[in-house]
């Protein structure tokens, strides 16, 4: 396992504080447009026109031209030149990061998470999961994967009813995904009345999966996810990736600010979900495996607390979590025997 060097490690998480700080700041001033005005029944109206973004192109009535209206274009504009400071600072720090090593996700995966990053998509609580997950977590913990990086998928899970109160807020994912002009067209399920939950660029691999936790009634149903405007395949084991996220940027030529699984729950999902793999997805039960090994290899010898933390968690969850736990232990290298007999050691008989 490679480590990145300390002074890397520093930058990032320099980068996390500012887009953090950032987002938490977003404001008018983020939006990035021009003021026109309308001659409406004789009298002049004041207009802020948005450039054009994955979410679209918006006009917003300022108000009629007053000296008022006027303190609010003038307020924009010097805010505008604050957050330009602020917005080149990331990007500095992002191409400091990509000179000193740190995990880039690739350009076109990086394009489509920030479009779902601006459309409000993970404010509203959506989770990446899948290998861009694991990309983003290796930022997190300082290290450089040997498990291979190659995907175009995003995996997005969420649940069907946001928790946490934070205002009558929305995102519309199929229409973001179009505005993207990359191609991205609905994937028809196996049942045609089924709404989709996929949407793939037709001749390519670049996909995104919208998902959620399969509770009460277990028919595979797709599951509404009113706030983003979509439809979610539900999947088993999912709930417990979706307690504890943390907010990790996603680094290309900028940044992303996106909603991650806790990685020492991320780790031993893969290891549960590789267990129920069919034949012919031994392939993804392997890179399950893989990725899994390499996290776990990693949180022993730095934050073994987080594993105990996910192991009780799995505890609490009854028999079959535990069953399947031990099961997709097993199946790792013999290289992590000691790490293998500890965690099983945590898991009640």
């Amino acid at each position: 396992m490679r480590r990145q060097p300390p002074e890397t490690q520093t930058l990032y998480a320099e980068l996390s504080e500012r887009l953090a700080a950032y987002e938490a700041a977003r404001s008018f001033a983020s939006l990035k447009g021009g003021f026109a005005t309308k001659h409406i029944s004789g009298a002049h109206y004041w207009y802020f026109k948005t450039s054009a973004t994955s979410a679209g192109q918006r006009e917003y009535s300022i108000g009629p031209d007053t000296p008022a209206t006027r303190a609010v274009i003038e307020a924009y504009q010097k805010d505008r030149a604050a957050v330009d400071e602020v917005e080149s600072g990331i990007a500095r720090l992002c191409a400091m990061l990509r000179q000193g090593g740190s995990t880039m996700t690739d350009t076109v995966s990086a394009k489509v998470i920030s479009g779902l990053g601006s459309a409000g998509v993970f404010r509203l609580g959506g989770v990446l999961v899948g290998t861009q997950g694991f990309i983003a977590l290796s930022n997190v913990l300082g290290v450089h994967w040997q498990s291979g990086l190659r995907t175009e998928d995003s995996d997005i899970l969420a649940s069907p009813v946001l928790e946490v109160a934070i205002g009558p807020v929305e995102a519309d994912l199929p229409a973001t995904l179009e505005s993207l002009n990359m191609g991205f067209l609905p994937v028809p399920g196996l049942d045609p009345r089924n709404p989709e939950t996929s949407f793939k660029v037709r001749g390519k691999t670049l996909r995104v999966d919208l998902l959620t936790p399969a509770r009460g009634k277990r028919d595979g149903a797709p599951v509404r996810i009113p706030r983003l405007k979509a439809s979610a395949q539900p999947l088993e084991f999912l709930d417990y990736l979706l307690e504890s996220p943390v907010a990790v940027p996603v680094i290309n030529g900028g940044a992303t600010m996106v909603n991650v699984p806790e990685p020492a729950r991320f780790a031993l999902h893969k290891l549960i979900v590789s267990v129920d793999r069919s034949i012919s997805m031994q392939t993804k039960a392997i890179k399950d495996r893989q990725q899994a090994g390499e996290m776990i290899e990693v949180l022993m010898a730095d934050r073994p607390g987080d594993i105990e933390l996910a192991v009780e968690s799995i505890n609490r969850r009854g028999p079959g979590w535990r069953k399947k736990l031990r099961d997709g232990l097993t199946r790792l290298p013999d290289t992590l025997a000691e790490t293998k007999q500890k965690i099983v050691a945590m898991l009640e008989q």
